[in-house]
């Protein structure tokens, strides 16, 4: 997983309430066992509207989602992290989120952040023209007009984003404690 310090640069001003885990990526794109390739998908249905916001070339490279309440309702699909990756989305900015995608995001190395929704607005506001940048070090939002925003992360997903650990790279830390423990066990059980 990679680290994640400063995000910054355009945001995509989604805005809509209760954006379901189906809207992220539809239920025919769930056949695969890869990472790769579902942003092809994502937002099928938004970007089946003429003028949609993903589309535009406004947001073209843009790495923030910024989103309604509620962002990641429905199933716990872990593909509609995987697509918002794929898409190239590093954080995502909402009043709320379901608890079982916010998990799979930090899971998968996206940032999400909780503001009120009157912050939200005015980065929607802010998007439409400028980038945005979020400083996880420092816990904030701001925007080129002199904006700041605090939110809140639990502690341990910060150090895990900070340093680019997933569960499996956790375990890696502990690669000497690890070995010095199976080399004990060999010596005095090597039945095992």
């Amino acid at each position: 997983m990679k680290q994640i310090h400063v995000v910054e640069g355009r945001a995509i001003p989604l805005g809509l309430k209760n954006v379901d885990t189906d809207v992220i990526i539809p239920a025919q794109y769930l056949k695969t066992i890869t990472r790769n390739g579902l942003g092809k998908g994502a937002f099928e249905t938004i970007r089946a509207q003429p003028g949609n916001v993903f589309d535009d070339p406004e947001n073209a490279g843009a790495n923030i989602l910024i989103a309604g309440d509620n962002f990641g309702c429905g199933s716990s699909r872990e593909h509609a992290a995987w697509a918002l990756s794929d898409i190239g989305i590093d954080a995502v900015i909402a009043p709320s989120f379901s608890d079982i995608f916010s998990g799979n995001a930090f899971k998968n190395g996206i940032l999400t952040v909780v503001l009120p929704q009157d912050v939200v607005d005015r980065l929607l506001e802010v998007a439409r023209t400028d980038p945005i940048s979020i400083d996880l070090q420092d816990q904030t939002v701001t925007t080129p007009f002199q904006d700041r925003f605090s939110f809140e992360i639990d502690p341990f997903r910060k150090h895990c984003l900070l340093n680019g650990l997933d569960e499996v790279g956790m375990t890696l830390t502990q690669h000497v404690a690890i070995a010095a423990f199976e080399a004990k066990m060999a010596g005095e059980r090597p039945w095992l």
